[in-house]
């Protein structure tokens, strides 16, 4: 038998029965628009994870204070220590490989304007920060040395924080540069907005104020000589790791602390966190995905179901095959093309499900989705094996039939 004529025999018996063939398929459809559509918010979560730290520096790493406990040591991790100085910071761009340093006080303080007040993030730091965070300004400039020099009371304004004090500039708001705002009760000048980043997350860069590491510590800080991170741009990715090392080493020689388990300290390392964020990410979606691709078992047995109704309702017609000359390959080509045929008639219209739910869920909520060629192969690859698995038990049980009995078969 020709393997044309199989597929044109396969397509005739199960268009003879479409009500019964679409319930069949039902399952399966289920199962790979599922998979599909999980893969793919699982996968835009992954790149936005990455994306969103990437955003925040380029080879950057975040030395933090560790926690205060009430009784003991300093426990590693970040926290409300006050164990990080001005000193360290200046220590850090004598290691080799390091790029850019810049220092970081921070506080959440209420800011009033003329037009509005908010209650944000106010960072103190350099005129570095810009580098090694990433952050670049859509009007005016960014701190400057001179401002750290001479404790200026400028603030530079992240575009919802400056939304909310001036409003929409667009909308009869007024423009920020050259207003005045009051932090702790004191006048400071705005000098610049920052590019907005898109961050959603709470105290994101969008809604903060920047000020003068000098001013954060003279004025809000109550003459504070602590800093509340450091923030480290490696020359490379791939020196991360060593720079990573030195600072510890330094910092724990400037702590004067012999054991590195009782550090004050923690030095975290962008590249591992993406890692982690990323790899997190990538388990609970093939979690999701796994539970999905249940339906797609319980779609296989349906199929398996259908084609031993199939056999049943055509066993005269396999005992007449059989009488004729058909072998025993013959009908099992058959029936078993007859699943497979079903199963990735299912994988298309899934498959295209699957991406009309990826699309709708980037379209009407704030999550992104990714369909890769990945999951698409994966999902012909299922529908195919599903066919072949539960397939091929009918199609050896019609094959197996004895033709006298089969012809008698009422």
């Amino acid at each position: 038998m020709k393997l044309g004529d199989v597929f044109e025999e396969s397509f005739v018996s199960i268009s003879s029965n479409l009500v019964r063939s679409g319930l069949t398929v039902l399952g399966i459809v289920i199962g790979i628009a599922s998979v599909i559509a999980l893969l793919a918010v699982g996968q835009g979560s992954t790149n936005s994870i990455t994306a969103s730290i990437e955003s925040i520096g380029s080879n950057l790493l975040v030395v933090t204070p560790g926690f205060q406990r009430t009784a003991g040591p300093v426990s590693a991790g970040r926290g409300s220590a006050r164990t990080l100085t001005l000193t360290d910071a200046e220590d850090i761009p004598t290691l080799n490989n390091v790029a850019a340093v810049a220092p970081e006080l921070d506080g959440r303080y209420q800011i009033v304007a003329t037009a509005g007040n908010t209650n944000v993030s106010v960072i103190g730091t350099t005129s570095s920060y810009t580098t090694v965070r990433n952050i670049q300004t859509s009007e005016g400039s960014f701190v400057t040395d001179q401002d750290v020099e001479n404790a200026t009371r400028v603030a530079v304004l992240g575009p919802t924080a400056a939304s909310d004090l001036f409003g929409d500039p667009t909308q009869g708001g007024q423009d920020p540069l050259g207003q005045t705002i009051r932090i702790k009760g004191l006048a400071f000048t705005v000098v610049g907005v920052t590019v907005a980043k898109g961050e959603t997350s709470f105290n994101g860069p969008d809604d903060t104020v920047f000020v003068p590491l000098t001013s954060a510590q003279r004025y809000l800080a109550g003459q504070a000589s602590y800093l509340s991170s450091v923030n480290v741009e490696a020359t490379t990715q791939s020196a991360m790791t060593q720079v990573q090392t030195d600072i510890t080493n330094l910092l724990l020689q400037n702590h004067k602390i012999t054991n590195s388990a009782q550090a004050d300290f923690s030095v975290i390392n962008q590249a591992d966190l993406a890692s982690t964020a990323s790899s997190t990410s990538r388990t609970l979606t093939l979690l999701l995905a796994a539970i999905a691709g249940i339906s797609l078992v319980v779609g296989g047995i349906g199929i398996m179901n259908m084609m031993l109704t199939t056999v049943t309702e055509r066993t005269r017609e396999i005992g007449l095959r059989k009488a004729i000359g058909a072998r025993k390959r013959d009908v099992t080509l058959q029936f078993l093309v007859e699943a497979v045929v079903l199963t990735l008639i299912s994988g298309v219209i899934g498959v295209v499900l699957g991406w009309l739910v990826s699309v709708a869920v980037t379209r009407f909520s704030s999550l992104h989705t990714s369909v890769t060629w990945q999951s698409i192969v994966l999902a012909f690859g299922v529908s195919a094996v599903i066919g072949i698995v539960f397939g091929f038990y009918p199609a050896r049980r019609a094959a197996g039939l004895n033709p006298i009995e089969a012809l008698r078969y009422e």
